[in-house]
């Protein structure tokens, strides 16, 4: 269990309806969240991009939950299960190579079904610029 992961509860919320709709600290806590997601993502995913079948699925979902115009629950739910793919805390430990990402894998490609109509083209335009560029950080 993760007790810092947030998944608010209005698929619908624009983001100014944010606080109203879940308070501040929520809203704080979401923040935290996403920093440490943009923080660790790329190393993360430099680490486990050969490991992954859907690498430009899990950079899309990314750019989404880091894009203001998404929804604030998509968001949520992205961020969590981001926020467990780049925790050092796991079920399976990810140094077990191939076996260790699988449990990141299920939540990701869990998170992924249960949002994708909000992953839009251009957060798949931003990956392919990401995935093209191989960044280090973005």
């Amino acid at each position: 269990d993760h007790p810092d992961l947030l998944v608010p509860q209005d698929p619908q919320a624009r983001p100014d309806q944010m606080e109203t709709m879940v308070g501040q600290d929520q809203a704080e806590q979401q923040e935290r969240q996403e920093a440490k997601v943009r923080s660790r993502f790329w190393p993360t995913f430099k680490k486990a991009a050969r490991q992954i079948p859907f690498s430009r699925d899990l950079v899309a979902a990314y750019y989404c939950a880091t894009d203001r115009e998404t929804p604030f629950r998509v968001r949520g739910i992205l961020l969590a299960a981001l926020g467990y793919f780049v925790l050092p805390i796991d079920v399976v430990p990810d140094i077990l190579a191939v076996v260790g990402f699988t449990d990141d894998i299920a939540v990701l490609t869990t998170a992924i079904a249960m949002i994708n109509r909000h992953i839009k083209d251009r957060h798949y335009e931003e990956a392919d610029r990401a995935l093209a560029d191989s960044p280090d950080q973005t």
